[in-house]
């Protein structure tokens, strides 16, 4: 008897936090769908019948996922449709899923994103850093060592970096980032994305780590933090304005000495280099 046709694995994007950024896509899949593997069945069983829709749905978190991939597996090769939910947002990023698409590539099934929210490109976005190269580390490694080596590595990268961290590890994150890449790089603390109480804070490593030391922020996080590029941008910036200043106080007769003992008392930047970039506007 001739095998029928391996089925489709859906990959199905849910919402972060709003049930209005479920697509009409999503739950007409999920509607279709065989059954549901859900990281967590409880959600997964609020979603659907949210909508009106009573499927099988079968647990699929880190402990099972081997396991259930090969259930998938066979599911698909019997010519079944399977749909991939995480608890929040986008399957397999960060969250389990990855074991499952991969077994259904080896089975010969079709593997079918449904795209949607995902906190790392909603944090990115309104981050008000570049997005037209960024890097996504997940999240950095529990392990004081692991971690410094993982932000050591990323250090140099031109790319926006994008973590995802634990309200109860974000202070001490912020500060071994600070340690490893420096306090200037500009950065966005995202929290409760697309919730009510979704807030930005933006700001200099430095001063995030200041302001979370002491206080835990509420919610899940997403961190966004300029890349080495990003630094030198900003360092260039600040050497342009401090440029401005010392050519409107030359303007007003002031000596380049006056000019380089005032703009270094302004700027806590060393009297020395001030002096030189006066001496070179002179020129």
């Amino acid at each position: 008897m001739a095998q029928p046709p391996a089925g489709t694995l859906y990959v199905v994007a849910s919402s972060i936090g709003n049930p209005g950024d479920l697509s009409p896509r999503a739950v007409a899949t999920l509607r279709t769908a065989d059954v549901v593997l859900a990281e967590d069945t409880r959600s997964a069983r609020k979603l659907l019948a949210a909508h009106g829709i009573d499927r099988r749905t079968q647990s699929c978190f880190d402990a099972n996922e081997a396991e259930r991939a090969e259930q998938a597996a066979a599911l698909l090769r019997a010519g079944q449709g399977v749909a991939l939910v995480s608890e929040a947002g986008t399957p397999t990023v960060s969250d389990p899923g990855y074991r499952v698409v991969r077994a259904a590539i080896a089975a010969g099934a079709r593997v079918v994103p449904v795209p949607g929210p995902s906190a790392v490109l909603a944090a990115l976005v309104a981050s008000g850093l570049p997005t037209d190269s960024f890097f996504f580390a997940g999240f950095p490694p529990r392990k004081t060592g692991a971690r410094r080596l993982l932000f050591s590595r990323l250090a140099q990268l031109e790319a926006t970096l994008v973590f995802y961290e634990s309200p109860h590890r974000v202070g001490t994150t912020l500060a071994e980032l600070v340690a490893v890449v420096g306090p200037a790089r500009p950065a966005c603390l995202a929290r409760e994305l697309t919730k009510t109480h979704e807030e930005f804070v933006r700001g200099s490593l430095g001063e995030l780590a200041t302001a979370y030391s002491q206080t835990r922020p509420l919610g899940e996080v997403t961190l966004v933090v300029g890349g080495a590029a990003a630094q030198e941008s900003r360092r260039a910036e600040a050497a342009e304005d401090l440029a401005q200043q010392a050519r409107a106080l030359l303007d007003t007769g002031l000596s380049p000495r006056d000019v380089a003992d005032t703009l270094a008392q302004a700027s806590r930047r060393q009297r020395r280099e001030i002096y030189q970039l006066v001496l070179g506007l002179r020129r």
